[in-house]
C-alpha cells in the first residue's frame, strides 16, 4: 500500500528550478532512501512533503487521498513526522518537556508532569538511553540530543517518518540502535524516508532508493538490485567504465613535460602530513601527505569526509586524535588564526556563510586575511588595501567597476575570485580549496580552473576537494578518495582517471 505519493512536483526560486517534475512514492512498511549530491533537490522535496514549503506545481496524496499541506503542524497532525540533521529542540527545556512539547498529556485540565516523565523514560529505553529526563537538554552531548530528537519523531509518527541525515552526529553503536528501531517501525507498517550520505547505511537498512540530480528524478531502484557502482554513477551523473586502462594524461594533452614535473614533485619535501588524524563525530582516523609544489585532490560523495579534512587541517575543527605535521613541525591548531600565521589558507565550501562578508567592499574582503595574519595592532592603511585590491582585481580578472563595490553585489564566480584573492594575498605555503567551483557559472568555472592550474604551475601546494571528477583528473598529482568519513584509497599518476576514482568511491 502506498502511504505517501508525490507526482510531478515543482519548486522554483529566482533563477533556479529546485524541483523539476519530481515523482516520489513511499510504501507501507519500507525504508526508502532519498539520495543525491549538493543541489540535487533532496531538502526541497522533503520540505514540500512535510509542509515546510508549498510546491509550485504537482500534487501529493496521503493514504490514497489528495493532500495539500499548509504547514509542518498540519503534516504532523495527519501523521507525517520529521527529524532534521540539526537538532531543532529547545535546549533550555528538560528532555521530557522536549519529547512531549505541544502534545502534553493532561489530567484534570492540567499538564500531567509525572506521566510525561514516566513515558519519556519508556520512549528512550528503545534507544538504550537511561538518562535523567528532568535535566535540561543542553546538558547532554550533541549525539544524545540527536537521539532524543529522533525518539520524539518516532513517538509522534503515525504513518510516515522522515529522517534527514539523522546519523551525522552518531557513532557506529548509536547508528545500530537507530537502525534497530527503524526495523521495528518498518515491521509495524510505518514508512520511513531516510536521507544519508553514507552508502553503507543505505544498503544496511533501506529497501528502495530514489536518486535526484539537479532537481530532477534520476530514478527509483530496489536496493538489493542496485550495485554500488551504479548508484554512484547515478548520483554523479557519470557511467562507471568497466575498462579503466587509460593512456597517460600527459600524452593525451600533449604536455610532454608534465610527467617529469610530477616525478620531481614525488621527490620533494613533505609540507603537510596527517597521521591518523581524527575529529570526534566527523572524521575517522585519516592519514594523508601533501608535498611542496604538489596538488592533492580529495574525492568522495557529499558527507564522505572531504570537507572535514579541510576543516581539521585549518583548525576549524579541533582534532581529537592523531598527529598533524606542517613544515616539519607538529601542530595542534586550536583556531584558524594559528593556521594562517603558519602559512595555511582555506577557501571554504559555503562562500555565502563562511567566506564573504557581504556588506563589506571588495577591497575590505581581500584585505581581511592578510590583516589577521599581521595582527590588528598593525593595521593596513587605506592605500595598502587599495593597492592590494587593484592588483588582484587585475590578476584574477574580477568583474567590477572598482574595489569599493560591496561583494554581495558580485556574481558567484566573482565572489569566489575575491575569496581566492584574499588568501593569495597572504602568500600561503598551502592553499586548501573546498569545492572552489561550486555554484558558479560556466565561464567563471573555466576561469577558476585555469587559476588552479596556474597555482600548480607556480609551485604552490594545493589540497582541493571537488565533486567534479574531471576537475580532479585535470590538475591532481594524487587523489585521496574519502568514504564514510575516512580515506579508503589513494590514486596517483597515470591511474588518476574518472573511472578509477568512481570505482574507489563505490567499492564496499
Amino acid at each position: 500500500m502506498t502511504l505517501l505519493s508525490l507526482s510531478k512536483v515543482e519548486k522554483r526560486y529566482p533563477g533556479v528550478k529546485a524541483l523539476d517534475g519530481v515523482d516520489f512514492q513511499l510504501r507501507e512498511g519500507e525504508v526508502h532512501a532519498l539520495l543525491g549530491e549538493n543541489g540535487a533537490g533532496k531538502s526541497t522535496l522533503v520540505k514540500v512533503m512535510t509542509g515546510a514549503l508549498q510546491g509550485d506545481g504537482g500534487s501529493m496524496a496521503y493514504l490514497g487521498e489528495p493532500l495539500k499541506l499548509k504547514s509542518t503542524a498540519h503534516a504532523q497532525a495527519v501523521g507525517i513526522s520529521t527529524v532534521y540533521q540539526e537538532v531543532n529542540l529547545l535546549p533550555n527545556l528538560t528532555v521530557a518537556q522536549n519529547l512531549y512539547l505541544g502534545r502534553e498529556p493532561k489530567k484534570f485540565g492540567l499538564i500531567d508532569w509525572k506521566r510525561i516523565n514516566r513515558q519519556s523514560k519508556e520512549v528512550l529505553k528503545r534507544f538504550d538511553l537511561d538518562i535523567d529526563v528532568t535535566r535540561p537538554l543542553s546538558t547532554f552531548s550533541v549525539a544524545i540530543q540527536q537521539l532524543i530528537a529522533i525518539a520524539r519523531g518516532v513517538d509522534m509518527s503515525a504513518k510516515v517518518l522522515v529522517l534527514d541525515e539523522p546519523t551525522a552526529s552518531l557513532d557506529a553503536e548509536e547508528c545500530e540502535k537507530l537502525f534497530s528501531v527503524m526495523r521495528e517501525l518498518k515491521a509495524k507498517g510505518i514508512g520511513i524516508v531516510f536521507i544519508t550520505h553514507f552508502l553503507d547505511q543505505v544498503y544496511a537498512v533501506c529497501d528502495r532508493i530514489t536518486v535526484l540530480r539537479n532537481g530532477q528524478l534520476v530514478g527509483e531502484f530496489e536496493a538489493v538490485h542496485l550495485p554500488r557502482s551504479a548508484l554512484v554513477g547515478h548520483m554523479l551523473g557519470k557511467e562507471l567504465q568497466a575498462e579503466t586502462k587509460v593512456q597517460a594524461r600527459e600524452v593525451q594533452s600533449g604536455d610532454v613535460q608534465a610527467k617529469e614535473q610530477r616525478e620531481q614533485k614525488a621527490l620533494s619535501e613533505t609540507l603537510l602530513e596527517l597521521d591518523e588524524v581524527a575529529v570526534r563525530g566527523s572524521l575517522h582516523p585519516t592519514s594523508l601527505t601533501v608535498r611542496r609544489g604538489e596538488a592533492v585532490g580529495l574525492a568522495g560523495l557529499l558527507g564522505s569526509g572531504r570537507s572535514e579534512v579541510c576543516r581539521a587541517v585549518f583548525g576549524v575543527d579541533k582534532t581529537t586524535g592523531g598527529k598533524l605535521t606542517f613544515k616539519n613541525s607538529q601542530q595542534n591548531f586550536s583556531q584558524p588564526a594559528e593556521a594562517i600565521v603558519q602559512g595555511l589558507a582555506l577557501c571554504p565550501e559555503d562562500r555565502k556563510t563562511s567566506g564573504i562578508v557581504g556588506p563589506l567592499s571588495i577591497r575590505e574582503n581581500i584585505a581581511l586575511a592578510l590583516q589577521a595574519r599581521r595582527g590588528w595592532w598593525r593595521p593596513m592603511n587605506r592605500a595598502e588595501q587599495q593597492a592590494l585590491a587593484e592588483r588582484f582585481i587585475a590578476e584574477l580578472q574580477i568583474a567590477t567597476p572598482d574595489a569599493e563595490k560591496p561583494i554581495e553585489q558580485l556574481s558567484g564566480g566573482n565572489q569566489q575570485k575575491v575569496i581566492l584573492a584574499r588568501w593569495l594575498a597572504t602568500n600561503p605555503k598551502l592553499l586548501v580549496l573546498d569545492e572552489p567551483t561550486r555554484g558558479v557559472d560556466i565561464g567563471a568555472h573555466a576561469e577558476i580552473l585555469k587559476l588552479i592550474k596556474k597555482f600548480c604551475g607556480d609551485g604552490m601546494s594545493l589540497l582541493v576537494t571537488s565533486s567534479e571528477l574531471d576537475e580532479l583528473v585535470a590538475f591532481s598529482d594524487r587523489v585521496a578518495v574519502m568514504r564514510d568519513r575516512r580515506k579508503v584509497a589513494e590514486i596517483e599518476g597515470d591511474d588518476i582517471t574518472e573511472g578509477n576514482i568512481m570505482q574507489a568511491i563505490a567499492e564496499a
